[in-house]
């Protein structure tokens, strides 16, 4: 069975954005940069792919899921499909225009427990918070680009969840230089 991974970056304080949405504070280079593009490059959009003269690498993934308001920074310089190379899945409560090769989801619980009983790679839960709130029961793994800031406020990791306790075992921890430390849970 399919895992749904929810990959993303956050910093110490458990903040995957600031208030208004922006993650430019995360650390992008570095020497974590090349051992997360070797291992998640498929999650690097293909608009940045294609400036860097890059294919995506060897995929972990085969599908990802993400909330409208993560797509929202593609739509405003005109990326309507950032992940061509995966089969997109965009949450929203709202009837919305999407590309030809996104799939809107008004129920992303349903949709993801159906992705995860296809055969296929892993499924990326792309962000943001919200959704991942949604989708926490439903989360496998988590690999936290943990980065060395303390936010004070901002978007949660996991949004709006309902309080519940939660065990995630973790199964790896790796420092590097810039500070960014990737840590991996599995769902107990």
């Amino acid at each position: 069975m399919r895992e749904l991974v929810y990959y993303v970056a956050v910093s110490l304080d458990g903040c995957i954005a600031a208030p208004d949405g922006g993650f430019d504070a995360f650390l992008v280079e570095g020497d974590h940069a090349p051992v997360l593009f070797e291992e998640y490059g498929d999650a690097i959009p293909a608009h940045v792919l294609s400036a860097l003269g890059l294919q995506p690498p060897a995929a972990r993934f085969d599908t990802v899921v993400l909330g409208w308001n993560s797509l929202l920074p593609g739509l405003k310089i005109g990326v309507d499909s950032p992940y061509p190379h995966l089969r997109q899945y965009v949450a929203s409560r709202t009837a919305r225009q999407v590309a030809p090769d996104v799939t809107l989801t008004s129920d992303p619980v349903a949709t993801v427990r159906e992705l995860k009983a296809e055969e296929g790679l892993d499924i990326w839960l792309c962000g943001g918070g919200e959704l991942a709130g949604a989708l926490i029961d439903e989360v496998d793994r988590l690999v936290l680009k943990r980065n060395p800031f303390a936010f004070g406020s901002g978007i949660p990791l996991f949004g709006h969840a309902p309080y519940e306790s939660r065990r995630f075992d973790l199964v790896s921890v790796r420092p590097f230089q810039s500070g960014v430390v990737v840590e991996e849970y599995v769902r107990r």
